[in-house]
Parts: structure tokens; sequence; C-alpha cells
């Protein structure tokens, strides 16, 4: 079964070590008709003196953080209505799309656009998916939504999908599909 072998800078931490680890085991495991389990990853790690390119000798450079743990920060900050922290993890030029097909930029213009539709909304998360495609970081996390509607009824059960994408370390677009349409229509 597949063996790869990756040389890296001494200086990652164990949890960079890993991430990478299981980030090479499911590219392959994308490509070749390999269980998991029979892939192998081996990272050797060289000193920073024993490594050079282009004749210099080389630094590691900082992991990216962890793109599912960056989005579910980001929405844990959305609920608690910390815009500050959920801002500054948004890239220049971020947008956004909600059912309708209503496309935002700004975190407050969500806030204004959800105020006629519920007074509160909760989720919670059955899973996040990540994957890489170039520079950019595909994050889909999907669960139910819970909360209290206008009239001060509950709702909860409300399937959902946000999908996010994530380049330098900060998000660029979100994308949300949910079913509260459907169901704020039978209640």
């Amino acid at each position: 079964m597949p063996v790869v072998t990756i040389d890296l800078i001494a200086g990652y931490d164990a949890d960079t070590r890993g991430r990478l680890g299981r980030a090479v085991t499911d590219a392959v495991a994308s490509v070749v008709a390999a269980p998991p389990e029979a892939i192998t990853v081996m990272l050797t790690e060289h000193a920073g003196e024993n490594y050079m390119r282009g004749g210099a000798h080389r630094r590691p450079g900082p992991p990216r953080p962890d793109p599912a743990e960056l989005v579910r920060g980001f929405l844990g900050a959305m609920e608690a209505r910390d815009l500050d922290t959920a801002r500054a993890m948004l890239a220049t030029g971020f947008r956004m799309t909600f059912p309708g097909d209503v496309r935002m930029s700004r975190l407050e213009e969500l806030i204004e656009w959800a105020r006629p539709r519920y007074k509160a909304v909760q989720k919670t998360y059955e899973r996040f998916d990540a994957a890489q495609s170039g520079a950019t970081a595909i994050v889909y996390c999907f669960g139910t939504l819970s909360g209290t509607w206008l009239d001060g009824t509950g709702f909860s059960g409300i399937r959902f999908i946000d999908r996010f994408e994530i380049e330098a370390g900060k998000i660029t677009r979100q994308d949300v599909w949910n079913d509260m349409g459907e169901t704020r229509g039978r209640t």
C-alpha cells in the first residue's frame, strides 16, 4: 500500500505534524483505492543547519491555522454577538450569501437582515469537513438550527449547511443554505 515520506525543517509542533499526516492520508485516499489504515505517512525532520534552499539556511514557515477551528471560532463569536472577534477573522473583501440569494459583506448587514426573521438562533453542529484547493481552504459545517421565532414560539431541528472559503488564515466567503423559510411558513 502507499508509503509517503515528507522531509521537513525541524520546528513544527506535534499538532501541526499530525494535521499534515492526516491531510496527506486523506489526499492519497482520494486518489488511490487504499483504505486510510493502509496508507503510511512518514515525517522526517532535518535541523535548520542541515537544510538549505537557494544556498541559504531556512527556518520552517508558520503553520496555517486549522480551517475548521477558524470557522468554529467565527460561528461561536457570531452566536455570542462578539462582532469584533468575528470581524477579525474576516478578509478584506469578505462576502456572504444567505437563502434567497441575499448578498452581504458586513456582519451588521446580517444582523439587520435576520432581525425581522427570528429573535434568537443557535446551531448544533453535526460535523465540519475541510478540504484544500490550492491556496483556498474550504470548510463545510452542517447540523441543525434551534431558537425562537418573533412571536416567542420555539423552533428546532431545522437543517443547515454553511460553506466557507479561507485564504491566508482569513475567511473570504460564506454561503448558507437552510430549511428555515420552509419551516417558518408551516408554523
